[in-house]
């Protein structure tokens, strides 16, 4: 891939799929469907148009329409059909500074990470009168409109939606491209905050207006190599998948604290990287699906998934949450590393009010492996000085002397299978050489970081810190020995069978999901109960997963897996021969 398209170390999602043998862990996980549902010829894309009257070709920011375009015509030439008239809906959109102005109130000004979630719509990007002359001149005469938001011109149009995945988004804005709606990129950093706080919950908004008019949807994340499904095919997988066992794609990220783990256990990641610190096992904002068909990958967004199926796949808690995913799995890689900056995260009303979320951060830790006296940093010791805590943190950020972090907060001993609870508004963070699998609400961006060990970014630039907001929100009262009798989880076991043990690994008061933990040596069966299970297998080789509707599923070690409330039950089989051991959390 060409270096100005990404700006990136990992791996473009490969055309097909390849055979992953039981055990290895799988960083293209797929839902399978018939085969023949899945295209990859342009040709049979145009193929498929209409020949008259408005086609409309919507789609993600990022997406490089012109390149599309210029690739549809040479198909015509090919198949010496008439060329329609190309419209680029950019043409209707208001002037880059009245957009500007439009986002300015939620992109949070010189904060250079946090902004609000912004309350506009689609629609007020773009000047309603040149909207309406595009309706008005339709008629019968061929004509292909393009672009984000062009299905405001007409959504009985054939629509074709090419999609764009969100960590393709980001190694697009990386390598300069445009990935905001009506405005040039600015810096990475901006563009990821503009893109979180306005223009993917735009396009979030825009999608569930239109999901239910796609007749086809590419995943246009490959520049020349397409992979499409007709609209039907889509929503009646969309249908399938929410009543059955998935799992969505993982990404990997390297870090300044990252570590070696993933890079030394997960096969297919690109190992000339200094390291990984994150692998997004579940962060429904940002994750996708793959489909797969006759070995032909596509990638949509969980976010289709949620808009289309969200009852099915939350059960009894989808009055609460809506569209909205609550629970958030991904993995926190300090082998070898570094220590990860201490932290907090936000009140409930405090990430209501500064940042327009509904729900606030709530995380646990849950230790899947470990060496060499590793450490958790969680809880304040019990002689505590909030104002000496602050002088030294500020003093440290402005003249770069390091804190002796130990004179404030407790470092607890990290083993295998140990849960550590941090409620919003608790001091934390992970010592190195730990592999967290991190359990937590959905919000992720909203970390405090209030000291850092004086160390850089990956750009060489000093990291950001928090430490005013990290005050405003942190529980000093969370110290000594409470913090060990409160905050370090205490299993009990809860049920039990003839070759299987179920624990409750319970979670503090405040935290909106619980956990369960299930051990077993040949099977187990599990009723969903209208709750949604979010699973990790956190030791033993495979297990297959069954469903009510015969559909399995192989889940290797360490892999994230989904199964929605409309599953009602399932059995997970151990296919190795030493116990499985898989953690499972749930909303409350």
């Amino acid at each position: 891939m060409k270096d100005t398209i990404r700006n990136t170390s990992q791996y473009i999602l490969p055309l097909k799929k390849d055979h992953i043998e039981p055990g290895n862990y799988d960083i293209y996980p797929v839902f399978s469907i018939l085969e023949g549902k899945i295209f990859s010829s342009l040709s049979d894309l145009v193929s498929m148009l209409p020949g008259s009257g408005t086609v409309i070709i919507d789609g993600f920011a990022g997406i490089l329409f012109e390149q599309v375009v210029d690739d549809i015509k040479k198909i015509f030439k090919e198949l010496h059909k008439s060329l329609p008239e190309f419209i680029n809906i950019e043409d209707a959109l208001l002037s880059s500074t009245e957009i500007k102005d439009a986002v300015l109130k939620f992109t949070g000004g010189d904060d250079p990470l946090f902004g609000t979630r912004t309350s506009l719509d689609i629609r007020e990007f773009f000047n309603g009168d040149a909207i309406n002359e595009l309706r008005k001149e339709g008629g019968n005469e061929f004509r292909i409109i393009y672009g984000p938001g062009a299905s405001l011109v007409d959504i009985n149009a054939f629509l074709v939606y090419i999609d764009l995945p969100k960590n393709e988004v980001q190694f697009r804005s990386r390598a300069g491209l445009k990935t905001h709606i009506g405005t040039p990129p600015v810096n990475p950093k901006y563009d990821y905050k503009r893109n979180y706080f306005v223009d993917w919950v735009v396009l979030r908004k825009h999608m569930q207006d239109i999901l239910a008019y796609i007749d086809l949807f590419v995943d246009g994340q490959r520049p020349g190599k397409i992979t499409f499904i007709k609209g039907d095919d889509l929503r009646n997988t969309l249908s399938e998948i929410s009543r059955n066992v998935f799992r969505v794609r993982p990404w990997f990220e390297p870090g300044p604290w990252g570590g070696s783990w993933l890079k030394d256990n997960i096969n297919g990641l690109n190992k000339e990287v200094p390291n990984y610190a994150w692998s997004f096992e579940l962060i429904s904002p940002e994750n996708g699906l793959i489909l797969e068909s006759g070995g032909l990958m596509l990638e949509l967004s969980f976010d289709m998934l949620m808009i289309q199926e969200s009852p099915n796949i939350l059960g009894d808690c989808h009055e609460v949450y809506g569209q909205e995913f609550p629970i958030r799995f991904d993995y926190l890689d300090t082998y070898n590393g570094g220590n990860l900056s201490v932290q907090c995260h936000p009140r409930p009303q405090y990430i209501r009010n500064e940042f327009g979320e509904n729900f606030t951060q709530e995380e646990s830790y849950y230790i899947m492996d470990t060496k060499d006296d590793a450490v958790v940093f969680l809880g304040f010791n019990e002689n505590i000085d909030p104002e000496m805590f602050r002088n030294e943190l500020e003093r440290s950020y402005d003249e770069s002397i390091p804190v002796n972090i130990d004179k404030y907060v407790q470092t607890h001993p990290a083993s295998r299978h140990d849960l550590f609870l941090i409620p919003y508004g608790t001091i934390h963070g992970s010592g190195r050489n730990n592999l967290v699998l991190e359990i937590s609400s959905t919000p992720y961006i909203f970390t405090f970081k209030m000291y850092d060990w004086l160390r850089p970014d990956l750009d060489g630039k000093p990291r950001s810190l928090n430490i005013d907001r990290g005050m405003e929100n942190v529980y000093f009262e969370r110290k000594g020995k409470a913090v060990k009798d409160e905050l370090i989880c205490r299993p009990v076991l809860i049920d039990r069978g003839d070759d299987w043990e179920l624990e409750h690994l319970k979670t503090h008061p405040t935290h909106l999901y619980d956990v369960h933990r299930y051990k077993f040596s040949s099977r187990v069966l599990i009723r969903t109960e209208n709750k949604c299970h979010v699973l990790n297998l956190v030791e033993g080789e495979s297990i297959m997963v069954e469903t009510l509707n015969g559909i399995t599923m192989n889940i290797n070690y360490a892999e994230t897996f989904i199964l929605p409330a409309a599953a009602r039950e399932y059995i997970l089989i151990n296919q190795s021969e030493k116990p499985a051991v898989v953690v499972k959390a749930f909303v409350k």
